[in-house]
């Protein structure tokens, strides 16, 4: 890669002001000039004309049959090339350059005394990026010179800079990095590199939109430049070095590595600071937005020798973090490699899971607490891999969301419950009701409301056997959009169910604005009901308050008779749990229900 002129990829910068884009004229005296002639002379008057413009840094070349190795180990920013020249003339040397991918892109001036049209248009169709005419005329050398190196400083920063930020981007982080790991390796001295991302950040752009999420950004950038500052002194770097250690890579994503860093300990502290400044509210208008970031570190020589394997390791650390709870700092855990490796197979696996109809539904029966009959039924997603047996649902599904495969396979299984609860319908499997668990993820994905309808028709489902289940956590997320969304979603006639309620944070003055049909106690409190005091008195109040409220009440995790007659007592609606049945097959689920409704009936 050739030198940028406003920072070269493998020096350490020297910034002068919060903007490294800002373009300093002065900064283009320090170019690097490769001036090819085979007039020793000519070489003589191009390098006394540039030097008195105040450029300094010159390669001649006066044997022409060298310049493209010349070229090639130099790495000059512009190239001075006369056309005519014996053993290897300037066009031959220019297609050289422009054939060659580490070279396509560099600057090159031709010098000819030819005034023929045709040899200009030669030069031209071979990529010239300018001409001057024999004799050299110094004004106008100058001012050719410092267009071009205007021109290649404003590519430099296209090519390396972050628009919204005015970080280095992935590019120029990437080149910085290598260059950090070489330098380390050679020292014998050591490396930490940390990914940040924001948490929760695409809740941001979709409820308060990309304006907001962009402000964010920027301010997040301009908050970790103060950290980099900070670190410069514990690095070692200098302060005229301090952005070299930080990048923006990715949406929501940043960069910092930190040379000759290897102790924990400061690296602890230094996770501890960007935690309390990305912590601190974010004001934008009126709104006070709270995000924070969680950090992901790896380290060299430590986890890894190669800089991709730094990164790697550091996303993965970072995933960790997010796993972890969020807000929080990971290191890179040397076991984790095989975990990396393994859920990185497990992925490609899930790509091809629904093309190969390796996903199916398990069903998991819903029973009337007063009388004992299967009245509906939880559809669970199962993936029978054909190498692996059956994978855990918490296997995979978070994979799925984090990978965004949890929309497909989200799509599918509505469509599948729909089709398959009207074909035991049709069976003679009457009075069952459906429910769908949709995830955060697909929530929040434009056009839901339309995909549900459209499966209850292509099902020939009518809406009202469909419920629609979404977490506490979920429908509170973004309280406008969420009630507008389960609106749509109640026109349709589908029922909605709000999981795991109890877990989160939703109040009464909440739940009367949306339009939910059902509550479902989350299992962790009825697990020690009626022996725990604390639980049966939650229990009980959840049951109360959904029968003032009208909503039908939706005990899951039931294992024993105890729990069963403690939430008859409490008039529990519906009971699911496996005191009756866990989640089965189409088949066996069939089974189940017509030997249960036998065994109703016959009571």
């Amino acid at each position: 890669m050739y030198n940028s002129l406003i920072m070269k990829p493998t020096e350490l910068p020297q910034a002068s002001s919060e903007n490294e884009l800002t373009l300093q004229p002065e900064r283009l005296l320090e170019a690097t000039i490769m001036m090819v002639d085979d007039e020793p002379l000519m070489l003589e008057v191009l390098e006394l004309y540039l030097y008195e413009e105040g450029y300094r840094n010159f390669i001649p070349v006066d044997q022409s049959k060298q310049a493209i190795s010349i070229l090639l180990r130099e790495k000059p920013d512009v190239v001075f090339l006369d056309i005519k020249m014996p053993e290897v003339d300037g066009f031959e040397i220019l297609q050289a350059i422009r054939s060659d991918p580490a070279t396509e892109h560099l600057a090159v001036i031709v010098l000819t005394s030819d005034t023929d049209a045709a040899t200009k248009l030669k030069a031209l169709e071979l990529g010239a990026t300018d001409f001057l005419e024999k004799p050299i005329d110094s004004s106008e050398l100058a001012l050719r010179l410092r267009n071009t190196l205007t021109a290649k400083a404003y590519q430099d920063k296209l090519a390396y800079y972050d628009g919204l930020t005015a970080l280095p981007n992935r590019t120029l982080f990437l080149q910085r990095l290598d260059a950090a790991v070489e330098h380390a390796r050679s020292a014998g001295s050591g490396l930490s590199l940390m990914i940040l991302s924001m948490d929760r950040f695409q809740n941001v752009n979709a409820s308060l939109g990309p304006l907001v999420g962009d402000f964010i950004l920027k301010q997040a950038a301009a908050r970790l430049r103060k950290v980099a500052r900070e670190l410069a002194e514990m690095c070692y770097i200098g302060q005229e070095e301090r952005y070299r250690v930080l990048a923006r890579i990715a949406g929501d994503e940043f960069s910092i590595f930190l040379p000759g860093l290897l102790d924990d300990r400061e690296i602890k502290e230094v996770s501890k600071r960007i935690l309390a400044v990305m912590r601190d509210v974010f004001v934008f208008e009126d709104n006070e937005i709270y995000s924070t970031v969680s950090i992901g570190i790896s380290r060299f020589p430590t986890d890894s020798s190669e800089a991709d394997s730094l990164v790697k390791h550091a996303g993965a650390a970072n995933k960790l973090a997010k796993r972890e709870g969020r807000n929080n700092y990971q290191f890179y855990p040397s076991e984790m490699t095989a975990q990396v490796n393994e859920q990185q197979r497990l992925e490609a696996d899930l790509h091809h899971a629904l093309e190969r109809q390796e996903l199916q539904l398990h069903y998991q029966p819903q029973i009337d607490a007063r009388t004992g009959d299967v009245i509906g039924m939880e559809s669970l997603i199962r993936w029978n891999h054909p190498e692996r047996g059956l994978v855990p649902p918490l296997q995979f599904i978070p994979l799925a969301e984090e990978n965004g495969l949890i929309i497909p396979i989200g799509k599918w299984v509505i469509r599948e419950a729909c089709r398959q609860t009207r074909a035991w319908q049709i069976e003679g499997l009457d009075k069952l009701k459906v429910s769908v668990n949709v995830s955060a993820r697909q929530f929040r994905l434009h056009g839901l409301a339309q995909l549900i309808e459209e499966a209850c028709a292509d099902g020939e489902l009518d809406p009202g056997c469909l419920v629609i289940e979404m977490t506490e956590g979920v429908v509170m997320e973004d309280i406008e959009a969420t009630a507008a969304l389960l609106h749509e979603i109640k026109e349709i006639g589908v029922s909605v169910s709000v999981d795991d309620f109890g877990t989160g944070y939703s109040s009464l003055a909440y739940l009367k604005r949306f339009p939910i049909d059902e509550l479902k106690i989350d299992r962790s409190f009825i697990n020690e009901i009626p022996a725990n005091d604390d639980d049966s008195a939650i229990v009980r109040a959840v049951i109360a308050m959904s029968h003032s409220l009208e909503l039908n009440v939706v005990a899951e995790g039931v294992e024993n008779k105890e729990q069963l007659n403690f939430l008859r007592n409490l008039n529990c609606n519906t009971l699911q749990g496996y005191f009756f049945s866990p989640a089965l097959p189409q088949q066996e689920f069939s089974e189940f229900v017509k030997r249960k409704r036998a065994g109703v009936t016959s009571s």
